[in-house]
């Protein structure tokens, strides 16, 4: 048997996520669909994580086991023959035996991307979160430093009482960087692991104390009192992408 490591990029806008659902279009499901008509049986596709509806991605990974020894470069044109354009296979190569997508990763690296500008690009407005209101970068760039660390991230869990994030709400955020961009920011996470809309939350609270809405000081007691009612919005899933999943190397 051997293991395929896939990386694949998809505009997540018309798709109810990544993972497989009961009565709706996911990325994950037409993958595997694809993968069926190419190698004649039903084939398993493990992604790095579960992005969510509207969610965008530049280096989803993902892997599958087959008895075949495949063509690499033939595979991967194949696949994206069979895909949607806006699915695309950017690279496809044999891993080891014991590599797993999920359970091998060390780190995720997501991008989040504000539009502040009074009038919204529309050319962008698919991809970015527009906020109207007037919002002091330099707060918010202070609350982003709140959030580095090891922390207990039930306050900005979604479902928090389900799910991982009931087992072990503990994470560790290893940079949170805040970066001008033509029109706005761009927020960059990466951390070991997020809990469910993790980023989102967050990043609706970065915005919140920008805005003057949560004050700067409230961060700590927040994260205190473990519950997702105190936090602020939930920033909507057009503006983030999943940007990166690292692993240990040689992952082959």
């Amino acid at each position: 048997m051997h293991t395929y490591k896939l990386l694949i990029a998809y505009d997540g806008t018309n798709y109810s996520g990544w993972q497989i659902q009961t009565n709706a279009l996911s990325i994950q499901s037409l993958i595997e669909k694809a993968l069926q008509t190419l190698l004649k049986h039903p084939t398993s596709v493990i992604g790095a994580g579960r992005t969510d509806a509207g969610v965008h991605a530049y280096g989803q990974v993902a892997h599958f086991c087959c008895e075949q020894k495949l063509d690499l470069l033939r595979m991967q044109a194949s696949l994206n023959g069979l895909l949607p354009s806006d699915i695309r296979i950017l690279n496809i190569e044999l891993a080891s035996d014991d590599f797993h997508a999920r359970y091998s990763a060390l780190s995720k690296e997501y991008h989040y991307h504000l539009h502040l500008d009074l009038v919204q690009n529309p050319l962008t407005r698919l991809y970015t979160y527009h906020v109207l209101h007037c919002t002091n970068i330099t707060l918010l760039q202070q609350a982003a430093t709140l959030f580095i660390g090891t922390h207990d991230f039930t306050s900005f869990a979604s479902k928090a009482l389900y799910g991982c994030a009931a087992k072990n709400p503990v994470r560790t955020i290893s940079r949170l960087d805040v970066i001008t961009v033509p029109g706005g920011l761009r927020l960059e996470f990466e951390g070991n692991g997020f809990l469910y809309k993790m980023v989102r939350n967050i990043t609706g609270t970065l915005i919140d104390v920008a805005c003057g809405k949560i004050p700067l000081e409230n961060i700590p007691t927040i994260f205190a009192k473990k519950d997702r009612g105190l936090s602020g919005r939930i920033a909507p899933a057009s503006g983030l992408f999943l940007k990166k999943v690292s692993y240990p190397f040689p992952i082959k």
